[in-house]
């Protein structure tokens, strides 16, 4: 009889166990943002050399709108939208947004030229400081992350970090960003 009591024993331990854990878990979960890809979600942190070597973390922008902007050099969809984001960058960097405190973009190259990538940087115009490339191409470890399999490809995330808006192009992007605006300086 006590052999049969043990394995029933161990079962009621585990199940009490597990009842306790997964209470706790979904408390966790419903005060905070998950860290995901999905809008709603709180969008993984990038942590990349920039232009001049040093590393670049997406999360020192908090506090402000922010669009990841995945590209490269040698993709001729990216270059050509290229001016659409230096035109969003111009227009929002200078307003008033009702939460947030600004606008930048953090461009993420998937490029494997150095020379290349600075020369894109230059030649198009992309006048923000936020640039990052680990020169892997397709391997970029930012893109693995966030599962980019075409670019050009944008995540627009909030002054917490929340992922509001995915692959915004041309004047979606400024119909995305105008939601969030409070007055043109």
């Amino acid at each position: 009889m006590k052999k049969n009591l043990i394995p029933f024993t161990l079962l009621l331990v585990v199940a009490v166990m597990f009842g306790f854990t997964s209470v706790k878990t979904k408390n966790v979960k419903s005060s905070t943002a998950k860290i995901g890809l999905e809008i709603g979600d709180e969008a993984p942190n990038i942590v990349m050399k920039g232009v001049d070597g040093k590393d670049l973390k997406l999360s020192s922008l908090r506090g402000k709108m922010v669009l990841i902007d995945f590209w490269a050099s040698w993709c001729g969809p990216c270059r050509r939208e290229n001016p659409n984001v230096v035109a969003a960058y111009e227009k929002y960097g200078k307003a008033k947004f009702k939460t947030a405190k600004g606008f930048e973009i953090f461009s993420v190259s998937f490029d494997q030229n150095e020379t290349a990538w600075k020369e894109a940087i230059a030649k198009d115009g992309l006048l923000w400081k936020n640039h990052v490339c680990d020169m892997k191409g397709w391997a970029n470890a930012a893109g693995q992350l966030y599962g980019i399999s075409s670019i050009p490809s944008s995540v627009l995330i909030d002054e917490n970090g929340i992922i509001v808006a995915k692959n915004l192009r041309g004047p979606a992007l400024d119909m995305e960003l105008d939601k969030y605006v409070a007055s043109f300086n």
